[in-house]
């Protein structure tokens, strides 16, 4: 290049990018959130809980640093917390013990068990916020699957009418959104006529759409209590993780079984998933920032090798940009007091 020339280097990069400086836009911290083209609120947050049974202090989840097991008196301080932060949803999920497991998971559909408490004591006092339940076996059974087993094989129709009888106790303890989590298939339908035929039309349902079988859930096991419980795996239900028109096929079932929101679950490895849902369907698109996701990120940053609060914030904005409505985070608060504070 001669830089003798006298255009000189400044006329050689006007001419050649047509004067388009698009660093211009990029030099100082306002012009950079003004023309930010995705932008995160606590809104857009979903703050999966855990929840266990008796009173006291928080119960911490080893290989979730900073995730706690709220006790019932607990769980409505962290409803309290999430209003005061905006964060709109509270996803509850059960640590049960093992002397109330068995091979069908009944406890699920007992009006009287752990989350169907929670959900009545968070109506009961924070009735703003709204309340998500899972609808799986896994929490429940002895064997750690979202479904009924026969012979080592998960079988679909009897597990669906359990799941229907579950999503109906949490929709009688007040719950707003059930989560059916399982990838049984036609459950979405049937908890759809279960819930309407018991006078709960106004019960959302925000399906698991695409739920892979993934290495990214360990951790979450443990917080349910049943990591080392679970016989064989679980992918004669959930996804293959090379699969991505599957995920087109399912989404649209759901969607035409009655799901009001559709969930893509891992989040980070299946952005390409979760782009392709939100613009295929233009339904409200929900991505899960899972258990093994959040860890990493936390293992990573307490080792020093990523900066753990620019990691989280920035993998947030990835859903986002990528086309969903939410995010299921277990980030959720300290996400939401970083954005309150920007």
């Amino acid at each position: 290049m001669d830089f003798a020339s006298d255009r000189g280097i400044a006329g050689r990069i006007d001419a050649a990018t047509g004067g388009r400086r698009l660093r211009r836009l990029r030099q100082h911290d306002w012009t950079r959130r003004l023309v930010r083209e995705t932008s995160l609120a606590p809104a857009d947050l979903i703050w999966p809980v855990f929840v266990r049974d008796g009173s006291g202090a928080d119960e911490p989840v080893a290989s979730m640093p900073g995730v706690v097991r709220y006790s019932l008196e607990r769980v409505v301080d962290a409803a309290r917390e999430a209003r005061d932060l905006g964060i709109p949803v509270l996803a509850l999920f059960p640590y049960t013990t093992r002397d109330k497991r068995d091979e069908r998971g009944s406890e699920a559909t007992n009006l009287d068990n752990l989350v169907c408490r929670a959900v009545g004591a968070i109506k009961d006092a924070v009735p703003e916020v709204g309340v998500m339940c899972d609808v799986a076996l896994d929490p429940y059974t002895s064997h750690g699957h979202d479904g009924i087993m026969r012979d080592g094989r998960i079988v679909n129709d009897e597990s669906v009418e359990i799941l229907c009888r579950q999503a109906l106790v949490q929709a009688k303890a007040g719950c707003d959104i059930v989560g059916p989590s399982d990838m049984m298939d036609g459950r979405v339908a049937m908890i759809r006529d279960a819930l309407d035929a018991e006078g709960f039309r106004d019960t959302m349902i925000m399906s698991y759409a695409a739920k892979y079988a993934s290495a990214f859930y360990g951790p979450f096991r443990e917080a349910v209590g049943s990591n080392d419980l679970l016989k064989g795996d679980k992918r004669t239900y959930q996804m293959d993780y090379g699969n991505t028109a599957e995920a087109l096929r399912e989404a649209e079932q759901d969607i035409a079984e009655g799901a009001d929101m559709i969930m893509v679950k891992p989040g980070l490895p299946y952005l390409d998933v979760l782009s392709r849902l939100a613009s295929e369907f233009g339904m409200p698109t929900f991505a899960y920032q899972t258990s093994g996701e959040y860890s990493t990120i936390e293992a990573a940053a307490a080792n020093g090798w990523i900066d753990g609060e620019r990691a989280m914030m920035e993998t947030l904005a990835a859903f986002k940009r990528a086309g969903a409505a939410g995010v299921l985070t277990y980030f959720a608060p300290r996400a939401a007091k970083a954005l309150r504070a920007a």
